[in-house]
């Protein structure tokens, strides 16, 4: 198509909302055959007639277009996000799903201001330490749930006011207790199910409680939130904020993500392993085996 580059990838990150579609999860609103794979980085190799030739040769995110576990992507060019030099491989893969659903969840569906207090549950995870040092950029205080201590003093270093560790301290009253009983402005959930409902009666009346995911399987109790908590409850979906934004919203999104990067205010995560594409399989095992790993689990070409 005239206005498409083609890309040969060179990293992917994979994410656990990558493994969930292999596992047809997702079945309703995907066909197969499916290439799997929503981020990654590769080089422009081919443009169309509508497309700048300066591309060629540039390195992008090909966004929105294919599934990036292949070696060439196709995409709009609009959709190609570009990567300055200073920028590496495997940081570069990474920052579109959870850097641009913090970003956005922060600075424009919530819009948190300096103080506010935002309560985040699966805080060990990837997106937890990016809501961290997001608190530091943006001055709101976090409170960083998680199920253990593994993460505790990252998250602390990286920008939490606060970390609960579930597994030793029970979530509402500890909550209450940081807040002088007041509860927290607002309270974003990756999980669902009791814990994500648990998280919802968190928040003070009138204030957000906001769902990105459900690692859980299980919808929280929208009922109980709404009329009894008597909180403001929303979903976000990454997909239909892309379906709504300007392109110009969309890849000034991106510019605030690559200057925090260039800038040193925003670490995304370290590569733990890496795996040649065609090692695919071996590579989802690893992912699977291990839920103690700090960094992240990368497909390779070259």
């Amino acid at each position: 198509m005239e206005n498409e580059v083609l890309v040969r990838m060179l990293a992917r990150p994979i994410n656990p909302s990558d493994l969930i579609p292999i596992k047809g999860s997702y079945a309703h609103r995907i066909s197969l055959p499916n290439i799997p794979g929503y981020e990654g980085v590769g080089i422009v190799e081919e443009v169309g007639s509508l497309v700048s030739r300066n591309l060629i040769g540039k390195r992008v995110l090909p966004l929105r277009g294919e599934g990036t576990w292949q070696e060439y992507v196709k995409t709009s060019a609009e959709y190609a996000v570009s990567i300055p030099n200073s920028i590496d491989d495997f940081t570069a893969s990474q920052m579109y799903i959870n850097p641009i659903t913090a970003w956005v969840t922060c600075k424009k569906v919530l819009a948190l201001r300096p103080n506010d207090v935002l309560l985040v549950n699966a805080c060990g995870s990837s997106i937890g330490h990016i809501f961290a040092q997001l608190s530091k950029v943006l001055g709101f205080q976090l409170i960083a749930v998680t199920r253990n201590n593994l993460h505790t003093k990252d998250l602390l270093e990286c920008g939490a006011s606060y970390v609960i560790d579930t597994s030793k301290s029970p979530l509402y009253e500890t909550v209450m207790e940081i807040t002088n009983g007041i509860g927290v402005d607002a309270a974003i959930d990756s999980v669902g199910g009791p814990s994500g409902t648990e998280l919802g009666f968190c928040v003070h009346p009138n204030g957000n409680f906001l769902t990105i995911g459900l690692l859980s399987g299980v919808q929280v109790n929208w009922a109980e939130i709404i009329h009894k908590a008597k909180v403001n409850a929303n979903l976000f979906h990454l997909r239909n904020w892309n379906n709504q934004a300007s392109l110009d919203t969309w890849q000034g999104a991106f510019n605030e993500i690559k200057t925090l990067i260039n800038d040193q205010k925003l670490h995304l995560m370290k590569m733990d392993a890496q795996y040649d594409l065609l090692n695919v399989k071996e590579a989802i095992e690893n992912v699977e085996s291990s839920n103690r790993r700090k960094g992240k689990v990368f497909l390779t070409s070259s």
